[in-house]
C-alpha cells in the first residue's frame, strides 16, 4: 500500500518508522518544514515539500497514492480530508476536534473512499475498548473512560511535561465536552467534574476534556445511562490550568497560551500513558463491572527510542491502517473507531505495542517463509 504521510512532526516520524519497518507499506512524507523532512529523510524514507494548507497543491501531490495519514494539527484536518477526497485516496487522521470530525463525516458521505478520523489514543483506542466492554453487557449503566499522558518524573508545579501537540492540548482544555447523563446526551464544561483515584499506589485526578469520546455518544445513545471521558493528571494540575484559562483569561488568547507553555514547560520522552476504562451494568441478571487498564512506558521500538505517547498514538493509527489494508474494516465511507474489533486490534502487529511488544514483523516476509 502506498501511503502519503502528511505531517512530519514527532508523531509523524514515529508513524513513518513503524510503517516502513514492516516492509509492507511504501511511505512518502509531506510537510513544508525542511528540518522535519530532513529527520524523516535520514530514516531512508522519501519526502516531499508540500504546503498542506494548500488544498490544490496537496490534491495534486496525492496522485498515485492509496491512502493518506494526517498527522497535522486538528485545525488543518478539514482541508486535508477535502484534498484526499478530491484525489480519490483513503483518509486517516488523529484529530480530537469535534467540529472537524463532523465536517469529515460530511465529506465522507457517498464517497467511494474510506474516511476514518480520530485514530489515535483518545479518541481512538479508548473508544474501541469502551465499546467492546459495553457490548459484553445485557444492559449498560455506566461507561467511564480515563486516559493520561503523563511525565514519569514530574518536577514542576503543573506536574506535567509536553508530550504531544500543544494545539491539541489547549483545544481539549477549552472546548465543550460531550457526555451522557441520565440517558441524555449533553454538553459539559472542560476542566469540571474533578475526581480523584489511586492506581498502583499513585494518586491521580481526572476532569472533563473535549474530544476523547469520539463518536461514542452517538453510538451508545439510548443504550447507556452515563458515559463520560476525562483526562488524567497528577493532583493539582487542573487548578493551575483553570487559573490560567479562566482567571487570567488565557482561554481567549490561545496563541499567547501556546507561546507561554512552549517557553516554560519542557517536553519529555520519559513519559507514561495511563488507560483506565470501567463499564458497569447487568449481565445475566447480575450487576457487574468490567475494567480494562494499561500502563505504557517509553522504550525502544525497532531500534528507535519512542515516548509512550508516540508508541500509543502512532501504534493506534498504524494498526487501524493495517486492519483496513487487510479488509477487516469497511472499505468506504465514514468509519467510526467503535467499528474496530478490540481483539483484532490487540492481535495486530502494531496493536501489540499496547501489550508491550517492540518488534514488528512483515506479513510479506512471513508469507514468503
Amino acid at each position: 500500500m502506498k501511503v502519503a504521510l502528511v505531517g512530519a512532526g514527532l508523531i509523524g516520524q514515529s508513524i513513518a518508522h513503524l510503517l516502513r519497518e514492516t516492509g509492507d507499506f511504501e511511505v512518502v512524507a509531506f510537510d513544508r518544514d525542511d528540518l522535519a523532512l530532513a529527520l524523516i529523510d535520514a530514516q531512508g524514507i522519501e519526502t516531499r515539500r508540500v504546503d498542506s494548507a494548500d488544498t490544490t497543491a496537496l490534491r495534486n501531490a496525492l496522485q498515485g497514492f492509496d491512502a493518506l495519514v494526517n498527522a497535522l494539527p486538528y485545525y488543518l484536518a478539514i482541508n486535508v480530508a477535502a484534498a484526499a477526497k478530491a484525489a480519490g485516496v483513503h483518509y486517516f487522521d488523529l484529530t480530537e476536534d469535534v467540529r472537524a470530525t463532523h465536517a469529515i463525516r460530511a465529506i465522507a458521505d457517498d464517497s467511494a473512499q474510506a474516511f476514518m478520523p480520530q485514530c489515535g489514543l483518545a479518541p481512538g483506542f479508548i473508544g474501541i475498548v469502551a465499546h467492546d466492554l459495553a457490548k459484553r453487557l445485557d444492559d449498560v449503566r455506566e461507561v467511564k473512560m480515563r486516559v493520561g499522558a503523563l511525565p514519569e518524573f514530574p518536577t514542576n508545579a503543573l506536574k506535567y511535561n509536553l508530550t504531544w501537540s500543544i494545539d491539541g492540548l489547549i483545544n481539549e482544555y477549552c472546548q465543550p465536552c460531550e457526555a451522557i447523563r441520565e440517558g441524555r446526551t449533553q454538553w459539559v464544561q472542560p476542566l469540571e467534574g474533578v475526581e480523584h483515584f489511586s492506581l498502583d499506589g499513585t494518586e491521580y485526578e481526572a476532569f472533563n476534556t473535549s474530544g476523547g469520546l469520539g463518536t461514542l455518544c452517538e453510538t451508545l445513545a439510548g443504550k447507556v445511562e452515563t458515559l463520560d471521558y476525562k483526562s488524567v493528571r497528577y493532583p493539582g494540575h487542573r487548578d493551575l490550568m483553570k487559573f490560567l484559562l479562566d482567571d487570567l483569561r488565557m482561554s481567549t488568547d490561545r496563541d499567547g497560551l501556546k507561546a507561554m507553555l512552549k517557553r516554560a514547560v519542557p517536553s519529555t520522552a520519559q513519559d507514561v500513558v495511563l488507560i483506565f476504562v470501567t463499564v458497569t451494568g447487568m449481565r445475566r441478571g447480575q450487576l457487574v463491572q468490567d475494567v480494562f487498564t494499561r500502563k505504557i512506558f517509553a522504550k525502544e521500538v525497532c531500534g528507535v527510542p519512542m515516548s509512550a505517547i508516540q508508541i500509543t498514538t502512532a501504534g493506534a493509527v498504524c494498526a487501524e491502517l493495517d486492519l483496513f489494508r487487510e479488509g477487516v474494516l469497511p472499505q468506504s465511507g465514514f468509519i467510526r473507531q467503535e467499528q474496530v474489533p478490540l481483539d483484532a486490534f490487540l492481535a495486530n502487529r502494531f496493536g501489540r505495542l499496547y501489550e508491550g511488544e517492540s518488534v514488528l514483523k512483515s506479513t510479506r516476509r512471513l508469507a514468503a517463509a
